[in-house]
């Protein structure tokens, strides 16, 4: 087992290495230009669409152009907000954060294209439901001798998703039950599994409602308890902003138990955390947005990029926000020595701010994140499970994915979060160059549709 863990670890640094986060800003800096910054320019036209976008509408698709977005938010809005932005700031300091800002930003373009292509590329399967996302896109955009990267993008889909997606959300959640209530991890894998049932059982109709009431509850919670600590201490807000910005260009000088960090190091886990959280590029949130009810692939791929925007320019910017106020990064470590990172540093940053109610803020975001999560990505590896075997294996898939819940919530997952770091990567690949070559495509649609249909608030 150690043999295996370390050629997946070995495998992890190639697949996420500098080679892998060049391809992915790059490809996000090239459509943004390529769009002219339209991604920035639109982002207010890109709200008013979103809250339009909660009816329905008469448009063929399966949810609500709103709840579509909820649903992908729910696949990515997860640990990576709570531990991830911890992490970023522990290994390579406050100035990761910046590096993570301009991620998303360049990220909102890339979200934008998969969306447009998801929506143009889509199709009706045999039961008349949409279906979308790269493997859609690459077969139907650029034609049957790309075949083979559609069927690569959903064998790692299908793969990446009961890792990433389910044992380790699972486990996640037990551990903070666990730890904080007491409770036995093979009960809370019981009743996650029972609660995931309930909702799988309705297919993605059912998802997006859930998605749609508990995602905005669950963000708006932990932003609300971020904001009371940082409106508490809003005289040292500007001092904050500042330690992030000069970490971003100078790099961040060793402090306490903190070994310090380089720029490159703050380049690097900023960037590394960023896509991690909000997955722009990995070509996921597509497959959501495909089944939208809507006729226009430029009003979705609008509504698309808020959720990078609001997965890391929100509450990741949030969780850093507390993080840095409270110092604790410089400051403690672990019993071994090591600076202390993850989710136990934004549990320590918030129980500072709120002695009585952070820890509680962090635990209960880090159980609700985790088990949205669980759901939008059982979307996701559903849909690419169908695209290799057809409609009859989607409820053989289901049932094998509640029934590996109780699994992941007992068993010991540092190997399995190694395979699924590399098949996450190994799924950004083949999206990222159907992204390059199919640019053309996402220009003219762009450039067509806003110069004779300017988007407006109907579906």
């Amino acid at each position: 087992m150690d043999s295996y863990s370390a050629l997946l670890g070995r495998l992890s640094e190639i697949v996420w290495g500098p080679p892998m986060l060049i391809l992915l800003a790059g490809t996000g800096l090239y459509l943004m230009l390529g769009l002219r910054l339209l991604p920035l320019r639109h982002i207010g036209t890109a709200f008013r669409l979103l809250w339009a976008g909660r009816r329905a509408g008469d448009a063929s698709g399966d949810i609500s152009p709103f709840n579509a977005l909820m649903t992908a938010l729910a696949a990515t809005v997860g640990t990576g907000n709570i531990a991830g932005v911890a992490t970023a700031i522990a290994l390579g300091g406050p100035g990761a954060v910046f590096w993570m800002w301009v991620t998303a930003l360049i990220g909102m373009a890339t979200k934008y294209g998969e969306a447009v292509l998801a929506v143009r590329y889509r199709e009706t399967d045999s039961r008349g439901r949409q279906q979308g996302g790269p493997m859609y896109y690459i077969r139907n955009g650029l034609g049957e001798r790309w075949r083979w990267l559609a069927f690569l993008f959903a064998l790692f889909g299908t793969v990446a998703a009961f890792g990433i997606g389910n044992t380790i959300q699972a486990n996640s959640v037990a551990h903070a039950v666990s730890s904080n209530f007491e409770l036995p991890r093979w009960l809370t894998g019981g009743l996650l599994a029972l609660l995931t049932f309930l909702v799988l059982i309705g297919g993605v109709t059912r998802i997006g409602q859930v998605a749609g009431r508990l995602v905005p509850l669950m963000a708006a919670a932990y932003v609300g308890g971020a904001l009371l600590i940082i409106l508490g201490q809003i005289e040292r807000v500007p001092e904050a902003f500042g330690v992030i910005l000069d970490g971003a260009f100078n790099g961040s000088s060793a402090a306490g138990g903190f070994a310090g960090a380089s720029l490159m190091m703050a380049i690097r886990f900023g960037v590394a955390r960023g896509v991690f959280s909000n997955e722009a590029g990995l070509g996921t949130a597509p497959i959501a947005h495909a089944a939208a009810r809507t006729r226009d692939p430029v009003r979705q791929g609008m509504i698309a990029m808020l959720g990078t925007f609001i997965d890391t320019l929100v509450i990741c910017t949030m969780t850093a926000l507390v993080i840095v106020l409270s110092g604790g990064w410089t400051e403690l470590e672990t019993p071994g020595g090591a600076p202390l990172s993850g989710a136990a540093l934004t549990s320590h940053a918030f129980s500072a701010g709120l002695p009585q109610a952070g820890e509680y803020i962090v635990t209960l975001g880090l159980m609700l994140f985790a088990y949205t999560t669980l759901l939008g990505w059982s979307y996701y590896g559903e849909r690419c499970a169908e695209y290799l075997f057809g409609v009859r294996v989607i409820l053989p898939y289901r049932a094998l994915w509640i029934a590996l819940i109780p699994v992941g919530a007992m068993a010991e997952l540092n190997p399995l979060w190694l395979l699924a770091d590399v098949m996450n990567g190994l799924m950004a690949i083949p999206n990222l160059i159907a992204l390059l070559l199919l640019s053309p495509v996402i220009f003219t649609i762009t450039r067509r549709s806003l110069s004779s249909n300017p988007p407006n608030p109907s579906p």
